[in-house]
């Protein structure tokens, strides 16, 4: 039945997808929605329930395929011209969205500490996927597309050692982190040396992938650094958005050829994730977590990183304009997903409670990211002003 329910919004997104890429429709919200309707908490059409195999998987695989697919979108030479924005995003505004949405969670919800925390390191990556039209839109600056793209695709695996550690804490276990470094170690080690070894072997005289197999080359080598990730318990993130990188640098022909079905893969993880997710959760996911659960949701999409941005870009020369597109564009996706179904999963004694927290904020920043890409590009293209008091205060007029 989750097959059959997915074929039919699947066409059903194909059908509309035209209009979509025009509008404020969005093909992400209608397989949510679609997923939530067709769920246990409304028509019970699809009967999965998160401890379902199938539901962690798909997740992984989902957020695997948009990380590599995303990291071919800059090579290493990309990075380095581009890394001051990214790089201040990272090192300064990820730990402050982490912390200021941990206190969110403290003050507004009554969460301890270390559960506070943990919401914080689950809700602080980003989601590049639910603002597509803005970073693939030309008429938006690059250094402004290119900070949403390699901040997001790094962002999901660096969350991942604090989701980690922190659950460890709020579960009274014993953290390892030795173990959790390594991870990171042998994840970063396989995302880079599997594809410099297979397209070294590519070109070797003998060896030479035909025009019609060229796509599998890369295929071939991402589900080598999964398979090599699972065994060895690399950091799996880490690991696609690395070996992403890789191809891009030292294989433009792979990674042009990979291109297009490389997108349709992983857009076809995403959505069947989606309806997945959706399908977890009821229709009243946003109101059952009450008032303050609602207050939470809310702030937490707009205070954190517009506070956190604000502060790491201090003295960049970044546009008022790119700052603002910059601070709403945070959206919750896969990476939130599936480090929520570990707290689910965890024995955390209010793990239910966090998990329906964090289902709430994802599904609204779904709703409202993915519906506002299309706008915000349009106010780059119709070459749109920020507001003079918006300019006066940055600048502290």
């Amino acid at each position: 039945m989750l097959l059959l329910c997915f074929a039919g919004l699947l066409l059903v997104a194909a059908l509309v997808s035209n209009r979509a890429d025009r509008t404020i429709l969005s093909t992400s919200v209608l397989f949510l929605v679609g997923g939530i309707v067709l769920g246990s908490g409304a028509l019970g059409v699809i009967d999965i329930t998160p401890e379902d195999p199938t539901v962690e998987l798909l997740a992984e695989l989902a957020l695997f395929a948009v990380l590599f697919t995303d990291g071919m979108k800059a090579g290493w030479s990309d990075l380095r011209s581009a890394w001051k924005l990214p790089g201040r995003a990272l090192i300064l505004g990820l730990p402050l969205t982490l912390i200021l949405t941990s206190l969110l969670a403290h003050y507004i919800i009554g969460l301890d500490w270390p559960t506070s925390l943990l919401v914080g390191a689950i809700l602080s990556p980003t989601d590049p996927v639910f603002a597509s039209a803005l970073v693939g839109n030309e008429k938006v600056p690059q250094r402004l597309r290119r900070l949403l793209n390699v901040e997001s695709g790094v962002n999901d695996g660096l969350a991942l050692p604090f989701v980690l550690i922190l659950l460890a804490i709020a579960t009274r276990s014993d953290v390892h982190y030795t173990e959790i470094l390594v991870e990171l170690a042998v994840g970063l080690l396989i995302g880079v040396a599997v594809p410099l070894v297979a397209l070294g072997l590519e070109r070797l005289p003998f060896l030479k992938a035909s025009h019609h197999y060229e796509p599998l080359t890369a295929v071939a080598i991402g589900l080598l650094v999964l398979a090599l990730g699972q065994v060895t318990h690399g950091n799996l993130f880490l690991a696609a958005f690395a070996a992403g990188i890789t191809v891009a640098s030292v294989g433009p022909e792979q990674q042009s050829s990979f291109e297009q079905f490389g997108e349709l893969v992983s857009e076809l993880l995403k959505l069947a994730a989606l309806l997945v997710f959706g399908a977890l959760i009821t229709i009243t996911v946003i109101a059952d977590n009450g008032w303050a659960g609602v207050a939470f949701a809310v702030l937490a999409l707009i205070l954190p990183r517009s506070i956190a941005l604000a502060l790491s870009f201090l003295g960049t020369g970044l546009s008022a304009k790119e700052q603002v597109a910059a601070a709403w564009f945070g959206p919750k996706g896969f990476a939130s997903v599936v480090y929520a179904l570990y707290v689910l999963t965890s024995g955390l004694d209010n793990g239910t409670q966090v998990f329906d927290l964090i289902a709430a904020t994802v599904v609204l920043s779904i709703l409202l990211h993915s519906s506002t890409d299309v706008v915000v590009a349009r106010w780059f293209d119709d070459e749109w002003e920020v507001p003079n008091w918006y300019g006066r205060l940055r600048n502290g007029r």
